[in-house]
């Protein structure tokens, strides 16, 4: 036997081996040797095996109902109006099929329908694994290229049937060749093939409108994903599915789907279904979204609106202005398991910035391929309504399009759900922050600029929007009261800190308009208003509101959270009033009170409780026994002087003067009162009462 020990590095590549032996050796050991780096030897990185690759997405990316989701973005992105799940439990041949291993894959299986085509684009991206074509499309939802791939968790072998094509994934690389990760087959280039292996192709036949006459057309008018459920550990992932399992995805699911359908602009149906082993078939759940019954045009204008405004702003047209608009939605939910239906009326205003409004946000959006683009969606009620108004106990929670999944880090805080083009960590699970160790994160930094810029604007003229509704309904058109406006406003006690910038400038614009419901039913701006935190019930507190507003006071009573806004956000020329009882003396000093003797002594009690008793000078309100009424006076003369009568000198014992006394007859409390005023002075004179009680 020859050895040859070979430096490749003194080789020309174009030698054969068998230039270099001897001719008639029988037999050659060939060792090939490198000088390493310096010697100019091969060296680079390499990527890991498809199966390794998606395992490492599918460890990141946890299963649950946000798979599903991922499909609806998918249907989204292509223009679909509908969306259908289905869980299949049929038993299909296995007689004709591509290989024998195929068998295992021709049972039970999760589909996935939606009503729009593939293009050569989707048929090119759902190749991409490492890369999402979308990403090219600042426009198109799932950017991030995982979400597909997301379906491992379920199936090995996940199929596309789609326009005039079906095709096969094979990530393992074992059904249908040597380093093949799938196959693709044309209905009217291969129809030989497809006829052939009857079997293989009998479950795109009869779901969701496809027939034999489908396949003879040569197009199927939408797309349908069929996901043969993993029934044994495989290479790529141990996850077992069955029956249970896929029901809990839709259970998972449902949690979410009132919100579902929210900020999409195509699809508007979702459902879910099961077809038993006998071929038995039932919708489990549906939730759709419709257009505002009173202005069915009214969405379909907004987002075309809407789409104008993407289009300038991906075109570089220059604005100095957010634009924004507003539509109302409905949501319908039927459970026909538990057969309940729920309908939510949603007031949804969708904002994109414009084109030189932030030259930093432009930037950004050009590096990272994204768009300024907002949604903010305020409950109105449900429509089996008790109270007129926004629903409580809602909690608001962060979109990227879709609901990111519910927990602490998609919770806001706020009384609306937000929707924006967020830079999403790599699982899709949450939105990216600045952080310590990554403060210079581009996807992190546009978060914060969305949350300054485009966000408040779009918020403001959520709640800018519903107090017009509100102002031109007709009794039942728009389901929310003036006063309900108030639960659109944010809390700052409840906003979450990662949300607490879009305040500021929300509040510096809404605080400038008419946003204030007055209890004289007018809409007023801040500064006109007189805030009352009195029990309108009470019967003192009643009295007093009405006196101020006959006054020609527009007096408001607002929430404590917004009571809470107009003092931790106070503009410049803003002075917020309360209904005090020093406000009510200086009114009562102005304008006297002409009402009956019973409304005088309410007011009398509200302006004393205070115990500002050197502030009721010239107030003609102090009860005589004559029924008459007195000022505060300052002077102390003996001729001025009201007298309170006590046990050791009673009233009786003056006769004729009922004109220089206390009325007897008012409350104890405001008796005391008096006295403490009586005796609150250094010379223990006020307004002419003597220290001395007779």
């Amino acid at each position: 036997m020859l050895c040859l020990h070979i430096n490749p590095s003194q080789l020309d590549d174009s030698v054969h081996i068998r230039t270099l032996v001897p001719a008639g050796c029988p037999e050659v050991s060939v060792t090939l040797e490198g000088r390493g780096l310096k010697g100019g030897g091969r060296f680079g990185q390499t990527t890991p095996p498809l199966v390794e690759f998606l395992k490492d997405i599918l460890r990141r990316y946890p299963e649950g109902g946000q798979i599903l989701k991922e499909l609806i973005q998918n249907a989204e992105d292509a223009g679909a109006t509908e969306v259908k799940f289905m869980y299949d439990e049929t038993e299909y041949g296995v007689e004709s099929l591509w290989s024998p291993d195929m068998a295992q894959h021709q049972g039970t299986a999760l589909y996935v329908y939606n009503d729009a085509v593939f293009t050569v684009e989707d048929w090119n991206g759902i190749q991409e694994i490492a890369r999402s074509r979308k990403r090219e499309d600042p426009l198109k939802v799932g950017r991030f290229g995982i979400g597909f791939n997301s379906v491992y968790h379920v199936t090995d072998v996940p199929s596309i049937f789609s326009g005039d094509q079906i095709a096969m994934l094979d990530p393992h690389q074992t059904l249908f060749g040597v380093n093949e990760s799938g196959q693709c087959w044309n209905l009217k280039t291969d129809i030989k093939e497809i006829t052939e292996l009857a079997d293989q192709f009998a479950p795109y036949i009869g779901m969701f409108g496809s027939s034999e006459k489908t396949i003879k057309d040569g197009s199927f008018p939408g797309t349908l994903f069929r996901f043969p459920l993993r029934l044994k550990p495989s290479q790529l992932s141990g996850n077992i599915y069955n029956k249970e399992k896929v029901l809990e995805l839709f259970e998972s699911f449902k949690a979410d789907a009132d919100t579902v359908l929210l900020f999409l602009k195509s699809v508007h149906k979702i459902s879910l279904h099961v077809r038993e082993s006998d071929g038995t078939e039932r919708m489990l759940f549906q939730v759709t979204a419709t257009e505002n019954t009173d202005d069915k045009s009214e969405r379909p204008n907004a987002l075309k609106t809407l789409g104008q405004a993407i289009d300038s702003y991906s075109n570089g047209v220059p604005s100095s202005t957010i634009t924004c608009v507003t539509y109302q939605v409905n949501i319908e939910t039927q459970d026909e398991t538990a057969k309940e239906t729920q309908r939510m009326t949603w007031l949804v205003c969708n904002g994109v910035g414009g084109r030189g409004m932030c030259p930093e946000l432009d930037s950004l959006a050009d590096d990272l391929k994204f768009m300024p683009n907002i949604g903010i969606a305020l409950p109105l009620t449900l429509i089996n309504k008790e109270d007129k108004g926004a629903t409580s106990g809602f909690s608001g929670r962060a979109f990227c399009f879709l609901p990111l999944p519910p927990g602490e880090e998609s919770e806001t805080g706020l009384p609306v759900h937000v929707s924006g083009f967020f830079g999403l960590t790599d699982n899709r699970r949450s939105i990216k922050w600045r952080e310590v160790d990554q403060w210079r994160d581009p996807a992190a930094l546009w978060n914060e600029l969305l949350i300054i810029t485009v966000i408040p604007r779009a918020y403001f003229t959520l709640i800018t929007d519903a107090i017009k509704r509100v102002q031109t309904k007709k009794d039942q058109d728009f389901p929310m009261s003036p006063s309900g406006t108030y639960v659109a406003w944010p809390d700052p006690k409840q906003v979450k800190s990662r949300w607490k910038p879009i305040l500021q400038p929300l509040f510096c614009d809404l605080l400038q308009q008419q946003v204030i419901y007055s209890l004289s039913e007018s809409w007023i701006q801040v500064d006109e208003a007189v805030f009352s935190e009195l029990d309108t019930e009470d019967v003192i507190s009643e009295t007093v509101i009405n006196y101020l507003q006959s006054s020609g006071m527009q007096v408001a009573k607002v929430p404590v959270a917004v009571d809470f806004v107009l003092a931790a956000y106070p503009t410049e020329s803003t002075e917020v009033k309360k209904v005090t009882p020093s406000l009510l003396r200086q009114v009562i000093r102005k304008y006297k009170h002409k009402g009956p003797s019973e409304e005088k002594l309410l007011l009398l009690e509200f302006v004393l409780s205070d115990t500002n008793y050197s502030d009721l000078i010239g107030l003609e309100i102090l009860p005589l026994q004559d029924e008459t009424f007195t000022t505060f006076s300052s002077s102390v003369t003996e001729k001025d002087a009201i007298y309170i009568p006590s046990e050791e000198y009673p009233r009786s014992l003056y006769p004729g003067l009922e004109g220089r006394f206390i009325l007897e007859s008012i409350k104890p409390s405001v008796m005391d009162s008096l006295k403490k005023a009586a005796k609150s002075r250094v010379q223990q004179y006020l307004w002419g009462c003597s220290g001395r009680y007779l």
